[in-house]
């Protein structure tokens, strides 16, 4: 993908959760069942930091599930990062994630994160070189046992969310413009907006985490009405 062609997707991105962030919370107000079994396999000594947070509503449920390890999370969004500042004792910044690198030196600790979460973030950023700049970063900030956590979203699991899918014409995009398994969809909640997202293999993660020389320890679809429209992995510091 053309840099220029990954940037306008990134602002598509920015301004659709500048403008719904706030009704776009209000439908995460929920753990999702795979973010719950997530949950239980985090240590009460386990520092945290959970990049593309949202509303912070995951970070808030481990501090109040006893957590007592640094809890940090990452987000661009001040609507949605306006609500997560409520929780007490947790840390957030605002920062964009498709530049991780650019605030690494905020990001580390002295040994590392022992757990990196990235829910429903990765499946925004456009082009293959914006994710592997990401991971890298992601890669350098864990601890040497660490564990990286992500999902992301597989909405052609659902003919429900199919129908949401909309031409590239609409933001002025052709479909030679983007890569294999990028789509446009609508949002209908508090007026019509339009973002970015990728549906992810299975296969295709294998192989970003090869690319960083991270191994996929463990991998589970989970959410949504059918079970299916999140897909879970757990990558080691390999």
């Amino acid at each position: 993908m053309e840099s220029q062609i990954a940037k306008q997707l990134i602002e598509l991105n920015r301004k659709f959760y500048d403008q719904f962030g706030a009704s776009f919370s209000a439908t995460r107000q929920r753990l999702q069942p795979g973010v719950k079994k997530i949950i239980a396999t985090i240590q009460a000594d386990d520092s945290v930091l959970d990049l593309g947070c949202g509303n912070g509503f995951f970070l808030r449920e481990l501090h109040n599930s006893g957590n007592q390890a640094a809890l940090l999370g990452v987000d661009f969004s001040l609507p949605m990062l306006h609500e997560a500042e409520s929780t007490p004792e947790v840390g957030f910044l605002t920062a964009d994630i498709t530049n991780l690198a650019s605030v690494r030196g905020r990001l580390e600790t002295a040994n590392g994160w022992n757990v990196i979460t990235m829910f429903a973030a990765l499946h925004h950023i456009p082009s293959n070189e914006i994710r592997l700049d990401i991971l890298r970063t992601v890669k350098s900030l864990l601890a040497p046992e660490g564990r990286f956590i992500l999902s992301n979203w597989q909405f052609l699991n659902s003919d429900k969310l199919k129908a949401r899918i909309q031409p590239w014409s609409r933001v002025g995009l052709s479909d030679s413009d983007v890569d294999d398994g990028d789509y446009l969809l609508d949002w209908r909640s508090g007026g019509e907006g339009l973002r970015y997202a990728h549906q992810f293999s299975a296969e295709e993660l294998l192989g970003l985490a090869e690319q960083v020389q991270m191994k996929v320890e463990a991998g589970f679809l989970s959410d949504g009405e059918n079970g299916r429209l999140g897909l879970y992995q757990v990558w080691s510091n390999t």
